[in-house]
């Protein structure tokens, strides 16, 4: 990289508003445990915080994985496959399928943080939870 490279990138870096980088999600473990009445499911819990305007990549989860999504502060945008879009706010919940993308899903508010809990009922040898779809 020449000076001049180096220079400009510092410039770019200096110049742009801390602002306009607006973070991810993030995930918090909160509960797992296998189903003892299930052999072979498992039980997972996570905390998905979304600080203001900020949203999650398109994803898909274990092939193997019910969702069920409850949201605890906030509103969240979602959409899953080809349904809708729709906004849920504190104390409502939806859900995904086994093997469903979820297209959309972010913080509905530019300034206030939102919160939910995501719990899975999962193959207990499950893949990642998480991928991200391109």
């Amino acid at each position: 990289m020449t000076m001049k490279s180096v220079i400009a990138a510092a410039f770019i870096a200096i110049a742009t508003p801390a602002a306009a980088h607006v973070p991810g999600e993030t995930v918090t473990p909160n509960f797992e445990h296998a189903i003892p009445n299930i052999p072979g499911k498992s039980l997972i819990a996570v905390v998905v915080d979304y600080p203001p305007g900020a949203a999650s990549p398109s994803h898909s989860h274990a092939k193997s994985a019910f969702i069920y999504a409850y949201i605890v502060s906030g509103a969240i945008e979602s959409q899953v496959n080809d349904g809708p879009k729709r906004v849920y706010r504190a104390g409502e919940s939806f859900y995904e399928a086994p093997g469903s993308r979820h297209i959309v899903s972010r913080n509905a508010s530019a300034t206030e943080p939102a919160r939910l809990l995501a719990v899975f009922v999962v193959d207990s040898d499950h893949d990642a939870l998480t991928t991200p779809v391109h």
